[in-house]
């Protein structure tokens, strides 16, 4: 799935959008043990409280894919002979009105997920009526040839608000306002199965997490019977270990900035064509990349070795997990420098006199604590 096909299907989150009829889901304890379910009629609901659940389904769907979202594969033969995989779509096929399929899945994220307060597994079932869409973007609800059926699940900390001091208006009064057990954001959820291509895809799904660098290995080998991708944070400090680790001395402050360069600009290109297939770099790009910034041969060699332990050979890579095109930072143990990212190159490093310095070329507005200064 790319970040299109995701913002196509949040939108559907709203109570003149979404086809969601009804909710199932189970309140657990902090010590795992389910303290009530419930199966409740969306129609029944308040408008702003239905508002409000569809909140809390579509934060399942938030952030961008191959950070918070991230992408499971289901072999062949897990398809196909997989219980895990056999119980997502007895989950989807039902509608979510078979509580024994809900139960199941209960069982299993209650197994592998712990809070230290208690927690609100809520699932939805969604029919979406897809529309045609024209080569100029546009969509033709009248042309929807097909229709994406679903299951959406938040999984939500329930905690304790705090007492406060509120003013009532109509009285004229100062009260003290009760502590009440609210709903927060999910920390992990799943969608099932993909929407790729803007149609059902059964081979995949996507998983939720708030935290990028926790992978939630346990939750996702069991509800999915698979392993669990390498989280973003944890792809984006492998490569940078990698680079320094292996290219050691030829890893200069020139390099990162030709490789921080030409990352931003493949990601901006990307996102200028409008293309739908993510954007992805391969191993012998980053090769190449590190021949034309002059890494000598062996140097290369080490990082490709090094790539294929942490990644695997023919694994490609997001970009825009590898570096944050927004920002360039240079740090040491006492000094933090942010450069706009289009001017990375006022930054250079020098040895002078035996001792080592960072570079700031600056012409004018120098400002210290806030007070213009002259560099003289």
């Amino acid at each position: 799935m790319n970040d299109r096909e995701v913002s196509e299907l949040r939108r559907r989150f709203r109570a003149d959008k979404s086809n969601i009829t009804k909710l199932q889901g189970c309140y657990v304890s902090d010590k795992g043990e389910i303290l009530t379910k419930f199966s409740t009629s969306v129609a029944l609901m308040l408008e702003d409280e239905k508002e409000k659940v569809l909140a809390v389904l579509k934060k399942a769907l938030s952030g961008s894919v191959g950070k918070n979202l991230m992408e499971i594969s289901f072999p062949t033969k897990q398809v196909m002979e997989g219980t895990e995989h056999r119980l997502l779509r007895d989950l989807k096929d039902s509608r979510l009105e078979d509580e024994s399929f809900c139960d199941k899945l209960y069982e299993k994220i209650i197994k592998t997920v712990s809070f230290d307060t208690n927690y609100l597994i809520l699932l939805a079932y969604d029919a979406y009526d897809v529309p045609f869409k024209g080569k100029d973007g546009s969509t033709f609800s009248e042309g929807s040839d097909q229709v994406f059926s679903y299951i959406v699940c938040s999984i939500c900390p329930v905690k304790l608000s705090k007492s406060g001091l509120s003013f009532h208006a109509q009285e004229q009064e100062f009260h003290n306002s009760k502590t009440d057990w609210i709903v927060s954001a999910p920390e992990l959820g799943f969608l099932f199965p993909a929407f790729d291509d803007r149609s059902s895809n059964l081979y995949g799904a996507l998983t939720y997490t708030r935290d990028p660098g926790n992978d939630h290995a346990e939750f996702v080998d069991a509800v999915f019977g698979t392993q669990a991708p390498m989280p973003a944070t944890v792809q984006k400090e492998t490569f940078q270990t990698m680079l320094g680790s292996t290219l050691e001395e030829d890893c200069s402050m020139k390099l990162v900035q030709a490789v921080h360069a030409q990352f931003s600009d493949m990601i901006e290109e990307h996102k200028q064509s409008k293309d739908r297939e993510p954007l992805m770099v391969s191993k012998p790009e980053l090769n190449h990349m590190l021949k034309t910034g002059g890494v000598p041969e062996e140097k290369i060699k080490a990082f490709s070795d090094r790539f294929d332990a942490e990644f695997g050979e023919h694994t490609d890579l997001r970009p825009k997990i590898l570096v944050d095109s927004g920002k360039f930072r240079v740090e040491t143990p006492d000094v933090k420098i942010q450069v706009a990212p289009d001017k990375r190159d006022l930054v250079e490093t020098r040895v002078l006199g035996g001792v080592k310095y960072i570079l700031i070329r600056a012409e004018e507005g120098v400002e210290v604590n806030g007070v213009s200064v002259e560099i003289l």
